[in-house]
């Protein structure tokens, strides 16, 4: 089994880049679970949503506290917040950045990736130049990142649930998946 948990703030489509995923994975045959964890329900606030999948059914019914892998869809975060709480080593942060945090030897335990999510939402018109609509990029390049679910599904899934600017969203998540950047073992990179 998989497990991702997705760091967001309210109004940045944190909940509903963990909605999609999971009906992009069972597109692609995975059993799925996706669900949000909520502190306080404002706009701007820090917000949590989860992502299980496997090819046999999912019987566990608790939140996720050791996560394969996480995608932080605000870089804002990784100061407030301890986006690797329970991550397992080895496991893949996505970051939505131009470019690699500044403290690689915080992530050494972790494989990292990081694409312009917020960039590519802005040309794409998502959102406003003030607050972009960052998930569905996210998305793209977490699917990149994970060699999975096909980028076709991820495609279908925004098709059919994205009802605002659908095609604007396909195109945004289709430029991260070909955009983002794969560090991969930070150990590498900090000893290199």
């Amino acid at each position: 089994m998989i497990e991702v948990r997705f760091h967001g703030r309210g109004g940045q489509g944190t909940v509903v880049a963990s909605i999609l995923m999971a009906k992009a994975f069972f597109q692609a045959g995975y059993y799925v679970q996706s669900f949000p964890l909520f502190g306080v329900e404002r706009r701007g606030a820090p917000v949590e949503a989860y992502l299980r999948l496997d090819k046999t059914k999912i019987l566990v019914r608790t939140n996720v506290y050791t996560p394969d892998h996480v995608v932080v869809l605000d870089p804002t975060l990784l100061e407030g917040v301890d986006i690797t709480r329970g991550l397992k080593p080895g496991g893949w942060i996505l970051i939505n950045a131009p470019e690699a945090p500044p403290n690689l030897h915080t992530y050494a335990d972790y494989k990292l990736a990081h694409v312009d999510a917020t960039r590519i939402a802005i040309r794409h018109r998502l959102g406003t130049r003030t607050h972009p609509i960052v998930n569905t990029a996210m998305m793209g390049a977490f699917a990149r990142v994970l060699g999975e679910p096909p980028l076709e599904a991820v495609m279908e899934a925004i098709r059919e649930e994205v009802p605002a600017k659908p095609e604007a969203n396909m195109a945004a998540a289709r430029e991260a998946y070909e955009s983002v950047v794969l560090l991969g073992p930070v150990a590498e990179a900090v000893s290199a």
